[in-house]
């Protein structure tokens, strides 16, 4: 097995012992509450944090309350480092066939 592969295969074995993964997007929103009296009435706008995800052509979004933000954040980043490695051993392996070796 080839260096790369080895790390590429390291990686994925990380990934997949726990860390959590999730597929989609975050977007933050600044939005008013609607209470006249709450500083969001003056132009300072709340701060929301949602993860979107595109399935089946309609559009999900779910609320991250502020206590799971920095988690949901590296669950996402985990899925796109997923993603980036499945690209990465393919490339090995679509060598593999070119070279026709195993």
């Amino acid at each position: 097995m080839a260096a790369s592969e080895r790390r590429v295969r390291s990686e994925l074995a990380r990934l997949a012992a726990g860390h959590g993964l999730i597929r989609g997007t975050i977007l933050e929103r600044w939005r008013a509450c609607g209470n006249p009296r709450c500083k969001c009435a003056r132009g300072q706008k709340h701060r929301a944090v949602y993860l979107m995800l595109s399935e089946k052509g309609s559009l999900r979004q779910l609320y991250i309350p502020q206590a799971y933000e920095e988690r949901v954040r590296q669950w996402v980043a985990n899925h796109k480092e997923l993603k980036q490695l499945v690209k990465e051993i393919s490339e090995v392996y679509w060598n593999r066939i070119k070279q026709r070796q195993g």
